[in-house]
């Protein structure tokens, strides 16, 4: 009898236990980390392979998911769902031990400025290496799955960003909407919703809570990713707190991606933005010089790509994918020189760029490139005016380009165009083409807030070829709400009200805050050659306690006398959530 109730015990255990608590030695952080496992029935006797749910937690939080809610519902649901379903899920630990001072003082994932000691990115690779050689897992990209919630919502759409040729699909619970990135003493701000085009060959799905107290981030969150060329579902529960909901709900969504074989295709176009001096993707490899600064490949192909960066003084080197006839050479036609690279044995190919927006690689194999719709310099404009669109066409090619027609059109009323059309004989090769004085449109823009618009163009050439590509744009609103006060801060000193967050649970004080900024004489008048920030009241802000509080802003203007040099990035009175 006794050893019977000892049995029943035990099974009652491993029921209530549904999980593994596991380490493992990690060369990249030096140390031994924790992950806790969700296998599915019958894995030891099965000898099947597995897809991988791998989850980050939030501010505060360990692997085991337990202290917002003391284990009585993330877990629970998560081990409901791989109970019923043939998918491992593994929960990271994003433990960092000079900032988990207590619960509310948890910092994981390093992703504050002062980071870049520790690259949880690497670590990531390393963990996944270390589950596919100790768990029978399926391993190609279409089954491998990111999910998380507030910041380790934000490390599932970053890494997964970073990483795309890893990683098939990626969900996220009210993610944190900004965190820093990059190589140690260069880092910078990223928001997804700027680099949305690192998912475009990823399903990602969004899930808000309608009550979270950052729910306005993840309202622009959702609205790019929505216009953006990937996949993507979002989902809003009726909840008040900043949490995972819909886990079950969500987990299918990833197993509907684990279904999807074309994940698995190498892609014959992609884009990609990084922030680090040195990255790879999908075979590609770049090393950049100059200040710290996003790169921004887009529309990489054989046949050419374009490439941004966000900094001054930019260059870069680039290795190809194997994707060219070995020994064969090529022409590099940029937009500012034209230059040759003979292909190495494995079929890849090595140049430098310098300070280019498009580059064509023509010869063996290659193919006609499309023409490319350089990026616009200038992404927003005034309403109730005639613009002159900054259209620019660059040819790509090793020749010209004939009979070329370009047609800008837009499906959205609030966008009129006045002349949509221009016919060119030719494009040299190497060149660009500016259309803007040939190309107008005037924009009609509500009150308060800029509004999001999007200009199709359409380039016919050679007579009949097309290719077709879309800017987005923003209309400035026609009326901002007047400020109840304003100050310019010239190099003086001022004491401001300003809105406190209380915490993850929402609400707040207005607390005074003392500020001194700019540099100039002090008087409180922007004159030639000061620097100033300029502060207004705002009768509501985004949180709804935030009333009749202080704000610094930010300017929008076509005068060749004000210039932007810099955009500062503090914390927004709101604990944890990384926004600026």
């Amino acid at each position: 009898m006794l050893r019977l109730s000892l049995v029943i015990f035990a099974a009652g255990l491993a029921l209530a236990q549904p999980f593994l608590d596991r380490r493992h030695v990690s060369k990249t952080l030096g140390e031994t980390r924790n992950y806790r496992i969700l296998l599915p029935p019958g894995y030891e006797s099965s000898g099947q392979r597995y897809p991988v749910i791998y989850y980050f937690h939030g501010h505060s939080d360990r692997y085991t998911v337990e202290h917002y809610d003391q284990g009585k519902e993330t877990i629970p649901k998560m081990a409901e769902f791989v109970a019923r379903n043939r998918v491992i899920v593994v929960c990271v630990d994003g433990y960092e031990a000079k900032t988990y001072t207590g619960f509310y003082g948890g910092d994981p994932w390093h992703v504050r400025i002062d980071g870049g000691e520790i690259d949880f990115g690497e670590y990531f690779r390393e963990l996944t290496a270390h589950v596919d050689s100790t768990y029978r897992t399926l391993t190609s990209r279409r089954f491998r799955a990111t999910s998380g919630l507030s910041m380790g919502g934000f490390m599932s759409l970053w890494l997964s960003a970073r990483y795309p040729e890893m990683i098939g699909s990626a969900s996220s619970f009210n993610p944190g909407p900004e965190f820093y990135v990059g190589d140690k003493g260069r880092r910078l701000l990223w928001r997804p919703k700027d680099h949305t085009a690192n998912h475009s060959l990823t399903m990602v799905r969004l899930i808000r809570a309608s009550g979270d107290y950052i729910s306005q981030y993840h309202e622009e969150t959702r609205e790019a990713y929505s216009r953006s060329q990937g996949e993507f579902e979002y989902r809003q529960d009726e909840y008040h707190r900043h949490w995972a909901t819909s886990i079950g709900e969500t987990f299918a969504f990833h197993q509907r991606a684990f279904e999807r074989p074309d994940l698995d295709i190498v892609p014959v176009r992609f884009s990609h933005h990084n922030p680090f001096r040195k990255f790879s993707v999908w075979g590609w490899s770049v090393e950049t010089e100059g200040e710290p600064a996003y790169t921004m490949l887009e529309d990489v192909t054989q046949g050419g790509f374009t490439i941004r960066n966000s900094g001054t003084g930019f260059a870069a080197a680039i290795t190809t994918a194997p994707l060219y006839r070995p020994g064969a050479v090529y022409w590099i036609v940029g937009t500012r020189e034209r230059r040759t690279a003979t292909a190495d044995a494995n079929g890849r190919l090595r140049f430098r760029v310098s300070g280019e927006d498009g580059v064509g690689i023509a010869g063996p194999g290659t193919g006609a490139q499309e023409p490319v719709v350089l990026p616009l310099e200038r992404t927003w404009f005034w309403p109730d005016r005639d613009v002159a669109l900054p259209v620019r066409i660059f040819n790509p090619r090793g020749d010209a380009l004939g009979a070329v027609k370009v047609e800008v059109t837009s499906g959205y009323p609030t966008v009129a165009i006045g002349v949509g059309k221009a016919e060119i004989d030719n494009i040299a090769s190497g060149a660009t083409l500016d259309l803007t004085g040939r190309l107008k449109a005037r924009f009609t823009a509500g009150d308060g807030t800029f509004a999001h618009a999007r200009l199709e163009v359409k380039i016919t050439y050679d007579g009949w070829h097309t290719a077709t590509r879309h800017l987005d744009i923003e209309i400035a609103p026609s009326v901002v709400e007047e400020p109840g006060a304003w100050v310019i801060l010239d190099g003086r000193t001022r004491r401001f009200p300003v809105f406190r967050q209380a915490g993850n649970r929402g609400g707040g004080a207005i607390i005074e805050r003392e500020v001194t900024e700019g540099r100039g004489n002090g008087n409180g008048k922007l004159e030639p050659g000061e620097e100033a920030t300029i502060w207004v009241k705002h009768r509501q802000g985004l949180d709804p306690f935030d009333k009749g509080t202080w704000h610094r802003a930010r300017v929008f203007a076509d005068s060749r006398a004000v210039e932007e040099v810099r955009v500062i990035e503090e914390e927004k009175q709101r604990e944890w959530t990384g926004a600026k």
